[in-house]
């Protein structure tokens, strides 16, 4: 164990700022929100100990639920309208670029970090200091999840609203087929969402364990530990 730790404290690393103030509230806004909505929409298809005959006191409770599940479905949006906005002013590791892989070198790595993370071969250093490749191409399919989960949402709550902006999102439903086609695909998106989150929180803990760079506090605090050796490779490839 002692060998390990003196390895670790002699390492050369560089500070380096990942994730601005901006991608950072959106990460934990988002984590909040859909904490909330899974929970309140669970509770919404699934009322747990649903009286025979709706009593007053419990009418007034899923009332209370659903006006939950909107409130966060509002600030899930319009957060991530925000996060749209960032991935084109942001620096460079929050930008769109990053999550779309168009380089050959991506598509290594996407292989690299597999053999990684489902087969545990031997770590190699990683030179992508914001998201790893596999990471950012899938939290894009995260994004259209989020943006077709807003629509079935809003398109479902259209119809039993009378402000103007769910009204926006009425040809949702008709589209689809109908209000349960609607509802049913609205219903899975949560179970993927879920299913996303675990797998998520596992392989981050997992790679601030190998990698040693800090991934996890570095979406608290916005600062990442590089490898000197890494960074000069990535700056001679950038400059040349």
């Amino acid at each position: 164990m002692a060998r390990y730790a003196h390895t670790a404290r002699k390492t050369n690393l560089r500070e380096v700022y990942v994730w601005e103030l901006p991608v950072r509230f959106y990460h934990w806004i988002n984590v909040v929100s859909i904490v909330v909505l899974c929970a309140t929409g669970y509770l919404i298809g699934n009322p747990i100990g649903a009286p025979n005959t709706a009593e007053a006191s419990y009418s007034y409770l899923f009332g209370t639920i659903r006006f939950i599940h909107f409130v966060a479905a509002f600030i899930f949006f319009f957060n991530f309208v925000a996060r749209l906005y960032w991935g084109f002013v942001g620096n460079k590791y929050a930008r769109w670029d990053n999550f779309i892989p168009y380089k050959k070198h991506q598509w290594k790595e996407i292989l690299c970090v597999l053999k990684v993370d489902i087969l545990q071969v031997v770590h190699k250093k990683m030179k992508d200091i914001g998201h790893n490749s596999l990471a950012a191409f899938t939290y894009f399919f995260t994004f259209l999840a989020f943006v077709l989960q807003s629509l079935t949402g809003f398109g479902m709550y259209a119809a039993m609203s009378d402000s103007w902006f769910p009204k926006l999102f009425a040809w949702i439903v008709p589209l689809l087929g109908g209000d349960l086609p609607t509802r049913n695909i609205h219903h899975i998106l949560m179970w993927v969402f879920i299913l996303f989150a675990m797998i998520h929180i596992y392989l981050v803990f997992y790679h601030d364990y190998i990698e040693r760079r800090g991934v996890t506090s570095s979406m608290i605090g916005g600062w990442k530990f590089i490898e000197k050796g890494v960074l000069k490779d990535i700056e001679t490839e950038e400059n040349s």
